[in-house]
């Protein structure tokens, strides 16, 4: 009988003493981390080129000559973790206090040093704010000897659509754009009809959801009339890119809408 409770005692402090172990190994790489972290402040300059790529300012990258937003990072282990619109690890060669090397995405080793000068020009370019111009389309239509005339108002909104792009140097990096509010109405004579405000999110389960989380609703029109009702067309576009969808949308005579992809 005791030799098992001496065994049983034996076997909790083990796992006691794993756990504080364990514990403590998780507080001391944490701590490395931090260190590391802090060793990366500071404006970086390209072995290659001699030219300041990247500064690094708290939990923030900042690219050289970027019109975007600055990317969140954080160290775990050998690993730089960024997180932007997608999340996107580089592993690291080395960090010294005056030396950063790190592999990009695409397997390339980018040599850094630390500038020794502050004051050094590095610049850095806010992503714009949106634009404030309406663009107002309209289109006049025939049907059954009635004229109708559908509008469409295209609003930029405020709300920012990240869309990540590579570098020269093999980086993620996140351009920001705004997506548009699209006011539609159709009118017969002075008598107005429908009026609706079209956003984006209306579309989900239509569009792609990978394709739409980084798009813009960037175009609307009027296509007609018919015995169905009424009919737009709506682009959802990859910013900077050719690649869209194009979407009906129908108004029927009841004044419902309703959504289809352009075969």
């Amino acid at each position: 009988m005791r030799k098992v409770l001496l065994a049983m005692l034996c076997t909790c402090l083990f796992i006691a003493c794993g756990g504080n172990v364990g514990k403590e190994g998780d507080k001391a790489q944490k701590e490395r981390d931090l260190a590391a972290r802090q060793q990366l402040q500071g404006v970086w300059i390209d072995d290659n080129t001699r030219l300041p790529m990247l500064r690094i300012k708290d939990d923030s990258i900042f690219f050289v000559n970027q019109a975007g937003a600055p990317v969140c990072f954080n160290i775990s282990g050998d690993t730089l973790i960024a997180q932007g619109a997608e999340v996107v690890a580089y592993r690291i060669c080395k960090i010294e206090d005056d030396v950063f090397q790190f592999y990009t995405s695409l397997g390339d080793l980018v040599s850094l040093h630390k500038s020794d000068i502050d004051t050094i020009p590095f610049t850095y370019q806010p992503a714009p704010g949106p634009k404030e111009e309406v663009i107002e389309k309209d289109s006049v239509f025939m049907y059954q000897g009635s004229r109708y005339r559908g509008y469409a108002y295209i609003n930029p909104s405020t709300k920012k659509v990240f869309h990540p792009v590579m570098t020269d140097e093999g980086m993620i990096v996140d351009n920001i754009y705004y997506d548009n509010i699209i006011h539609i109405c159709v009118y017969q004579g002075k008598k107005r009809l429908y009026a609706k405000d079209i956003r984006k999110e209306m579309f989900e389960g239509t569009v792609p959801d990978d394709f739409l989380q980084m798009a813009i609703l960037s175009d609307m029109n009027f296509m007609g009339v018919d015995a169905e009702g009424f009919h737009y067309q709506a682009t959802v576009s990859m910013p900077d890119d050719l690649s869209c969808y194009y979407v009906n949308l129908l108004i029927d005579n009841d004044s419902n809408l309703s959504f289809k992809l352009k075969e």
